[in-house]
């Protein structure tokens, strides 16, 4: 491990629990959007207060919108979830596509899921007892003392016949009772 990702805190790969199994609850709790009602750099962020923040606070009634002027600062938006995550996010220079743009990005995570270090890339609340799946979990044990290539296991008896093979099989069923006869 490098010493770059000592100071991440580490976790697994997880969602809120049975989040849209019933009804969807949105992660985000509240959003703080800090700008500077003069400066240019909080040019963007103005517009998107005076152009899109009534509609996205009527479309999304669960999350709080708090508006925090300061003076001669640089435009910030804090995003703050249920988990208790915070996403920091400056939006100096911005324009007011690229803010809504990231609103909806912050809305619909999760938390600040980019600063934690995987222990796992896959995790269960209830793990297996059977152990984890394989490609020969359910083969037949004879595969393993078999000479192979074998005609047996080799054979695709996985796909249906085909009505050409059928009436191939029984053509030959006929010439070999017809021969018999023959002699």
């Amino acid at each position: 491990m490098s010493n770059s990702n000592l100071f991440l805190k580490s976790g697994f790969v997880r969602a809120p629990l049975q989040n849209g199994v019933g009804r969807y609850v949105c992660q985000l709790q509240r959003i703080v959007l800090k700008f500077c009602k003069s400066h240019g750099g909080s040019r963007g962020l103005r517009d998107f207060i005076e152009q899109d923040l009534v509609d996205f606070a009527s479309n999304n009634p669960g999350v709080v919108v708090y508006l925090k002027p300061r003076r001669h600062r640089s435009p910030v938006v804090v995003a703050e979830y249920l988990n208790g995550d915070r996403v920091w996010m400056n939006m100096h220079n911005k324009t007011h596509s690229e803010i809504t743009k990231w609103i909806e990005v912050l809305r619909t995570q999760q938390g600040d899921i980019a600063s934690t270090r995987l222990r796992k890339y896959q995790y269960t609340d209830y793990p297996s007892v059977q152990g984890p799946w394989t490609p020969f979990t359910f083969k037949d044990p004879k595969l393993n003392v078999a000479e192979l290539p074998n005609e047996e296991f080799g054979a695709n008896n996985r796909l249906p016949m085909s009505a050409t093979e059928q009436l191939r099989i029984m053509f030959e069923k006929q010439t070999l009772d017809v021969k018999p006869q023959e002699e």
